[in-house]
């Protein structure tokens, strides 16, 4: 069943990543070629032993945002067509979790997104801003000691250093985060939530009050697969309610698994915008892929 649904999932991904660049086209391949033909193996060709209990214990911890392991993901989101000559946007999130113990009962999560941007113009055929967007540190206190459900809250910032004003907001912003998760059986159903209002930074740059909120809802297989469904849905509250939201709705494929001994998740996913801005250029669709290097602290 697995296999089957990997297999059209694959013939999805490859159907979209045409329309990108080169690049991106082969970062696609490659993870779908490890995916498909079992990324688990080690340099001597075998399956490394791992029963399922630890394998699915894995899974949980990599899916679980407030888990005591250090998750460094790669995120590569691709968002096309945009604008009248259907113009690509790529960014790459270059993402780090890292937790605290500060205490017997309580842990610090750090999560700090840094994107490179290839920002296309929208009113012509050709060129692009490319470089740093802007850097998105958050702080989640949470139980050392979770139970059923787990649950984090702090403050979240956006930086302005954007290397281009194309592809940053020019202004320091902050505001509240929360994340919430519960891992009944196989699945692991997660909401994170924040709103960021703008404090400082180029006042002729327009004010900054938008929400963003990402749902995860994560099935997990044997042998590390999983399937999973994660958009990203964003509000700006700046803007007319015609054009405030972006909701996108898709699914993808992912595995965890050790090679030589170190544990790595890897999963590619398309979505397709199903509420949109009503005149704002808004990509259609967007590819995301996923590699993150784990690193369990427990």
């Amino acid at each position: 069943m697995v296999l089957s649904c990997s297999h059209t999932i694959a013939a999805l991904m490859y159907s979209l990543a045409a329309r990108f660049p080169v690049v991106a086209r082969v970062s696609v391949l490659l993870l779908l070629i490890m995916q498909m033909n079992g990324g688990a193996q080690t340099p001597t060709g075998r399956e490394p032993e791992q029963g399922p209990d630890e394998t699915e214990r894995l899974q949980k911890a990599v899916q679980n945002p407030l888990a005591n392991l250090v998750n460094v993901p790669f995120q590569y989101n691709g968002s096309f067509p945009i604008g009248p000559f259907s113009r690509t946007q790529t960014i790459l999130n270059l993402q780090a979790v890292l937790p605290f113990r500060i205490t017997e009962r309580w842990n610090m999560v750090t999560r700090v997104n840094m994107p490179l941007v290839s920002q296309p113009y929208l009113n012509r055929n050709e060129g692009t801003k490319n470089g740093l967007g802007d850097l998105n540190p958050s702080f989640f206190l949470s139980s050392a000691k979770p139970g059923k459900f787990t649950w984090g809250a702090g403050p979240t910032f956006s930086l302005p250093t954007a290397t281009n004003s194309a592809i940053g907001s020019g202004k320091w912003a902050a505001g509240p985060a929360v994340i919430g998760v519960v891992q009944p059986g196989h699945w692991t159903l997660a909401l994170l939530a924040s709103n960021l209002w703008s404090v400082a930074g180029d006042k002729d740059r327009p004010e900054v009050n938008s929400l963003l909120l990402q749902y995860s809802v994560n099935y997990n297989f044997v042998k590390g697969w999983y399937f999973t469904s994660s958009p990203i849905i964003t509000a700006n509250w700046k803007v007319d309610s015609g054009e405030r939201w972006s909701v996108p709705f898709g699914v993808g494929l992912g595995r965890v698994f050790k090679y030589s001994g170190q544990a790595f998740n890897s999963q590619v996913s398309a979505y397709y915008t199903v509420i949109h801005p009503n005149s704002l250029p808004y990509p259609k669709w967007q590819l995301r892929w996923q590699g993150a290097w784990i690193l369990p602290l427990e």
